[in-house]
């Protein structure tokens, strides 16, 4: 197996050399090589501790997941199931240090949704669009590039790509058979207090919303003029040496003609069905990547500097950045964990977590999603 080092300075100690910022990178169709939690600096039998916490803690709701998303978003008016589902795997996992594996539990080649992880896909198909000129720049208004009528309006016109990345645009209609204000309703409240709300200004409120997530789907299909999910295998899966078995589903009716070709436009969750379905290595290959910073072996796949922009925290949210979670003092913080950690989340217990500061990356499937904190807290006292 071939092993590539990004050696960032060096500690002696005891007459020994050991490289720091270490990683591995598994090569396309070969055994992931494992080490010993013990041989890298990890405690075995915290870390099997940590395990079998994930593997008797699974997400409560029906394996069956077109069913577990009806009873999830029941008080959605209008709630339907509009792509494809698939009945779910049990707990799944893996866990990299320097990119090797010291833990994995589950079938982790099982292809399974996905849900909101799906998010910070679509956001790094933003970033690539950045890095590659398509788009100038995040601060750009969108009604500049989608002139369809999808921001027309004096509301809507206002709206930034970086205000869809950080989910407070507040986009306002109807996209695909689903209305914005139907989704994710206040639990306080009947739909005549909220349907005519007048919605937020751009920029100022955070609202997770699948419609405006599908609304930035939509426009990136439009500036890259190609499937979304073309775009993901060509530009990072195929380089990060990823199964070919993964895929990227929209809903049944998400057409649109793009230079005269019909293109489906792919949905950034699977509420309503559809997102990615991806298996818990693919995963952990994605994560790597970003905790290299983008830079898979030697070639660099996403800027540095958009990796920065999507982990900074948002104005109406710390915890929030380009569709990406961030373990900052607020509503969603982890005690007693880096602060620089972030992560990808789902429904059911999807979680993919970035911890640079400890060279970690962590996948888990179909946790309880109330004990990841917990979770997460058990492994890292598994860190000597």
């Amino acid at each position: 197996m071939k092993k590539l080092f990004c050696a960032l300075s060096l500690v002696i100690g005891l007459g020994n050399v050991v490289a720091q910022d270490e990683y591995y990178f598994p090569e396309q169709n070969a055994i992931w090589e494992e080490k010993q939690p013990n041989a890298i600096k990890m405690n075995t039998k915290v870390l099997e501790e940590a395990v079998a916490f994930a593997e008797s803690n699974e997400y409560s709701g029906s394996r069956d997941l077109r069913i577990a998303i009806l009873k999830g978003f029941e008080r959605e008016p209008f709630h339907q199931i509009l792509g494809p589902t698939k009945k779910r795997g049990g707990p799944a996992g893996m866990i990299l240090k320097n990119g090797y594996i010291v833990a994995k539990w589950g079938d982790t080649k099982r292809v399974d949704m996905t849900f909101s992880v799906t998010k910070s896909f679509l956001s790094t198909v933003a970033g690539l669009a950045e890095d590659k000129g398509i788009i100038a720049s995040t601060d750009d208004k969108v009604v500049d590039y989608i002139w369809d009528g999808t921001f027309d309006g004096a509301h809507n016109s206002k709206i930034t790509w970086e205000h869809l990345l950080q989910q407070n645009s507040a986009w306002s209609g109807e996209l695909w058979g689903g209305k914005d204000w139907a989704d994710r309703p206040p639990r306080e409240g009947g739909i005549d207090d909220w349907k005519f709300e007048k919605p937020a200004v751009p920029g100022t409120e955070m609202e997770y919303n699948d419609v405006r997530v599908n609304v930035l789907a939509y426009s990136l299909t439009h500036v890259w003029r190609k499937p979304i999910p073309l775009v993901l295998k060509e530009q990072v899966m195929d380089k990060i040496d990823a199964s070919s078995t993964w895929r990227w589903h929209g809903y049944e009716n998400a057409w649109t003609e793009v230079d005269g070709l019909q293109m489906k436009s792919v949905t950034g969750g699977g509420h309503s069905g559809a997102g990615l379905f991806i298996n818990t290595e693919d995963m952990a290959r994605f994560g790597l990547l970003f905790l290299n910073g983008g830079k898979w072996k030697e070639q660099q796949l996403i800027s540095e500097a958009w990796i920065a922009k999507a982990i900074a925290p948002s104005a109406p949210n710390v915890n929030y950045g380009y569709m990406w979670w961030l373990n900052k003092k607020g509503d969603r913080h982890w005690p007693g964990l880096s602060e620089d950690l972030y992560y990808a989340a789902g429904f059911g217990g999807n979680f993919m977590v970035i911890d640079k500061e400890n060279d970690l990356v962590v996948v888990t499937r179909w946790l309880e999603p109330s004990k990841i904190g917990e979770f997460m807290t058990k492994v890292n006292a598994s860190l000597n």
